[in-house]
């Protein structure tokens, strides 16, 4: 069976804070093994110190992009669609105001999988129990509305449960289904985690099969490559794009007519 509820009593992180042993005081006695973390990246990037004056958001979200996916003014603004230095794809390269103390904005962890090793190890060690641990954040979805949250960063868990081979109710082979668990578990969280209770950690038990080696890759195994995306460009970006190649492939040839 499937349990998800929240730790309470957590309260407000600052740069420096300890989460290890703030978590490990929430949980009480509450934790068992086999049970797995998610945790909010506010109060990750809040304890790493991972934030910037808010008049400088704009600056911060360019220093963060690798490369620009789409760009759509609206009025008072323009939101940005970016690949961050993280790899991943999200609007503001993951640059947010919720839930930042005023006057600031905070910034993603700088190596959101290490955090979550680091943080998971000193879990286990703190409790003795065989922990998994995801690093969880809010994300719009290609081809639906609204956001949930994802894995941005993981540890002692697998990620993604292969299902390929195997065989369906029906008997039938699977051969393109792996699950993306640690974005399930994510999105389960935050159910109860909330985006306004001020409850930054939850525990999912019963999943304790995908528990194991605290090296498991992280969720960075969860990002797609650019270059096999389909749909790594906005479509304006694309027409634009496919409009260019056309003009030039054309100056090409009548050039080399001539």
């Amino acid at each position: 069976m499937l349990t998800v509820f929240a730790l309470k009593g957590i309260g407000e992180i600052i740069a420096g804070d300890d989460l290890a042993a703030l978590i490990d005081q929430a949980a009480g006695s509450q934790l068992l093994d086999g049970d797995i973390l998610a945790v909010t990246s506010k109060i990750v990037s809040k304890a790493e110190g991972r934030q910037v004056a808010a008049a400088d958001r704009e600056q911060a979200i360019t220093d963060e992009t690798v490369r620009v996916v789409a760009t759509r003014a609206y009025p008072g603004g323009v939101t940005r669609i970016v690949e961050n230095r993280q790899g991943l794809v999200l609007a503001a390269a993951g640059v947010d105001t919720s839930n930042a103390p005023d006057g600031v904005v905070l910034l993603l962890p700088m190596d959101p999988d290490n955090s979550a090793r680091a943080l998971c190890a000193e879990l286990r060690e703190r409790t003795g129990l065989k922990l998994g641990l995801v690093i969880t954040d809010t994300a719009g979805r290609a081809w639906r509305e609204g956001q949930t949250d994802i894995a941005i960063g993981a540890a002692g868990l697998a990620v993604l449960d292969d299902l390929r081979g195997t065989t369906d109710v029906s008997g039938r082979r699977l051969d393109v289904t792996v699950a993306a668990v640690a974005d399930e578990i994510a999105g389960a969280a935050d159910l109860v985690k909330g985006k306004t209770s001020g409850n930054p950690v939850a525990v999912v038990r019963g999943l304790a099969h995908l528990v194991g080696d605290i090296a498991l890759a992280g969720a960075s195994a969860l990002q797609r490559p650019s270059e096999n995306d389909m749909f790594r460009l906005g479509s304006s970006e694309a027409r634009a794009e496919g409009y260019a190649e056309g003009y030039e492939e054309g100056y090409a040839e009548g050039a080399a007519r001539m």
